[in-house]
């Protein structure tokens, strides 16, 4: 049975964030909310987690996973970013983007796309979820939660619950999210290309 923390998103509780860290940090899977929906998150090292979540969602091997991000300076650990991207990246952080780069070596192998050796990295716009990969003090392994046989990501906390509670650890409550998944862009090769339009605007890069 999965817990339920009731979290505000404009002044989230620190009493809750800490312990929602510390269900992380014990090889928990979560769904929490983002500035685009809500999504299943677990820590970077955790295998089991990862799995866990690809089973949830129904994913095969070459689902990218994305690492929430802080700031930009965790971004550098993860990910090579060039002059080009990091001025990028400061123009749309935090907010409602994923970006594909090169994964460094502190990036397991299997979270990294198997042939480009990519990752996703996001840092979002979102109270609850910035302070909870600060407490962590590090990445939160993610995935939009979008469950199998659905094109739409879930945005209400309690049918989260019901439909999960026996696969999860917890379900944070932070309010109805969107039902837009988050605009996708590759950073690969030095040019922005984007591969999903989603909530985040992309006029500045057309």
């Amino acid at each position: 049975m999965s817990q339920f923390f009731q979290i505000h998103p404009e002044n989230p509780q620190a009493r809750l964030i800490q312990r929602a860290a510390g269900i992380i940090r014990k090889d928990g899977v979560i769904a929490y909310p983002t500035d685009s929906s809500y999504a299943l998150g677990c820590h970077v090292g955790d295998k089991q987690g990862m799995e866990r979540i690809r089973r949830i969602r129904n994913l095969d091997k070459k689902h990218n996973f994305t690492l929430v991000c802080s700031d930009l300076s965790e971004i550098a650990t993860y990910a090579r970013v060039d002059n080009s991207a990091y001025r990028l990246l400061k123009s749309l952080t935090p907010g409602p983007y994923t970006f594909l780069l090169r994964a460094t070596h502190e990036v397991p192998r299997r979270l990294q796309n198997p042939k480009r050796k990519t990752i996703g990295i996001r840092v979002p716009d979102h109270q609850i979820t910035q302070l909870l990969v600060r407490e962590l003090a590090e990445p939160i392994m993610s995935s939009t939660l979008i469950l199998s046989g659905s094109d739409m990501p879930e945005s209400d906390p309690v049918e989260i619950r019901e439909k999960l509670e026996h696969v999860i650890d917890l379900v944070i409550d932070g309010g109805h999210c969107g039902v837009d998944p988050t605009t996708v862009i590759d950073l690969v090769d030095g040019t922005p290309r984007i591969i999903r339009a989603g909530c985040g605007p992309v006029e500045a890069l057309e």
